[in-house]
């Protein structure tokens, strides 16, 4: 793996290790930044994108039901430059890092400049001198008010889309020298819009872990990527929900892959509870979030799995778990059975 590619992991971890601290009775929502952005500034040319507009890489949402829910602006990064007594500190990636970081979170805000609370993370991947994570942080009070748990203004109704301005729609303070900011602002009348956006955008997310297939499309519009989930996959094109697995009595639902480690058959499945996904499936999100809340600590310990290696369970009833592959039984082994 490359550096990105573990920056986002471990940047990811110890934002949401962060949030359940200060959030112990919460759960933690991990969406994709753009994927939220896109019904509200996505760009007519290309369509469905934003562009090379910056922008922060997640927004982390601590929620329970009955509340409004908080919501965490996050950019991820990692390297692995080795750094010595003559580095200086314009030259260390880490610092640059975090430096475009705040650029990036800097350019979305919730209701006015600066209430939106943001994590900027670096991670240095050395391999004598082991991990670290650095992280920069700002505090925010903006909430997302409560839905209702049913009707027009719940999660469970489509999301339309909204024309957003970008460019000058922060005001700055006169001594920073500039009248306004060119950011992704969600003016507070939009704040009940958005935070439909942010629980649906989770929704398709939950459902693609799982492999939902058509049924993720329910919940995007077709500046999200819609038509891709309605159109019919091929095998080997997209990941089906099609497997099921029993972790310590608990049935789940999603899809697994298959491939080789040196010559050994290693299979990896993600999915969810089967109870929760088949509220997603039929659009309940509400619901699906109320008996996540209620189920958040039944879950299996990954000691109380048996037939499996290496296991993930998180509070949301979300798996991922991978194992060798069974040998088949062989002839003389049926012969005696």
């Amino acid at each position: 793996m490359q550096a990105r590619e573990l920056g986002r992991a471990f940047g990811l971890a110890v934002a949401e290790w962060a949030l359940r601290e200060r959030y112990p009775d919460h759960l933690i929502s991990i969406v994709d930044a753009e994927t939220v952005l896109l019904p509200g500034f996505a760009r007519t040319k290309p369509a469905g994108t934003l562009g090379a507009r910056p922008r922060p890489d997640f927004l982390l949402e601590a929620w329970r039901p009955g509340e409004g829910s908080r919501v965490f602006v996050v950019t991820v990064n990692g390297n692995h430059q080795a750094v010595t007594p003559k580095t200086s500190a314009s030259s260390r990636t880490t610092y640059r890092q975090l430096a475009r970081g705040s650029e990036r979170v800097e350019r979305f805000h919730l209701g006015q400049r600066n209430a939106t609370p943001a994590l900027t993370t670096s991670t240095e991947f050395l391999a004598a001198a082991g991990v670290t994570v650095h992280v920069l942080h700002t505090d925010g009070g903006v909430e997302l008010p409560l839905r209702p748990a049913a009707g027009a203004d719940s999660a469970d109704t489509a999301i339309g889309r909204r024309t957003l301005p970008y460019v000058d729609s922060v005001v700055l303070p006169k001594e920073l020298g500039a009248e306004r900011h060119n950011a992704f602002l969600i003016p507070e009348k939009e704040f009940s819009w958005f935070s439909r956006v942010v629980a649906r955008a989770h929704a398709a997310g939950q459902l693609s872990l799982a492999g939902g297939g058509g049924t993720v499309g329910q919940y995007l519009i077709d500046e999200q990527g819609r038509k891709h989930f309605s159109e019919t996959a091929y095998a080997g094109t997209a990941s089906v929900h099609d497997a099921k697995a029993c972790f310590a009595g608990e049935q789940y639902v999603g899809t697994d892959q298959v491939f080789r480690v040196n010559g050994t058959r290693v299979e990896a499945f993600s999915g969810m509870a089967a109870d929760l996904y088949a509220l997603l499936a039929k659009g309940k999100v509400e619901e699906y979030r109320r008996r996540t809340y209620e189920r958040r600590n039944d879950w299996p310990e990954p000691d109380d799995i048996d037939d499996w290696g290496a296991s993930s369970i998180r509070p949301d009833g979300t798996a991922l778990a991978i194992r060798v592959v069974p040998e088949p039984a062989s002839s003389d082994d049926r012969s005696r059975g």
